[in-house]
């Protein structure tokens, strides 16, 4: 049909249109795995201990890119990079991503009130928290489509698959 956008449309070796979309939902679904392990595990630990909101939050930022880089930093390992060749790739893939999820996603759970004091018994809890990582899923998926449309951010990692 007469301008319509191809599925597999590429401009040089950069998918676009449906393919760069279909690609940053990956990448971002990807991202967010990683953050919301370490994400769910930083609340549930700096919360099970009574830490303060500051405590809990740098535990699971720190964690989430714990998480985060090492999702990436194995699949590279296995395409036959080694540690010290894989850990900056991983750092070029991952970082801007996950600091955009990890701004946002921290942003949702403060601004819920009472999210942080509640106790992982409570539905507000783990409400806020499954609300916070889908805002910051859907925030974050345009910026990764931008940094692969340039080929940047997640785009450095396909080279190893």
């Amino acid at each position: 049909m007469f301008g319509a956008v191809m599925e597999h449309s590429m401009h040089g070796d950069r998918p676009t249109g449906t393919a760069l979309t279909r690609l940053a939902v990956s990448a971002t679904l990807h991202c967010l795995t990683g953050c919301a392990i370490g994400e769910v595990l930083g609340m549930v630990i700096g919360t099970a201990l009574g830490w303060s909101d500051v405590q809990t939050i740098v535990l699971a930022v720190a964690l989430a890119f714990v998480f985060g880089y090492a999702l990436t930093i194995g699949p590279v390992m296995r395409s036959g990079l080694a540690l010290s060749a894989a850990i900056p790739v991983a750092l070029a893939a991952d970082t801007v991503s996950i600091t955009v999820m990890e701004v946002v996603d921290n942003a949702v759970m403060l601004l819920v009130p009472g999210a942080m004091d509640a106790g992982l018994d409570s539905g507000l809890f783990w409400g806020a928290l499954a609300l916070a990582l889908a805002v910051a899923f859907v925030v974050t998926v345009p910026v990764n489509r931008w940094l692969i449309g340039r080929g940047k951010g997640h785009a450095v990692v396909h080279r190893f698959h």
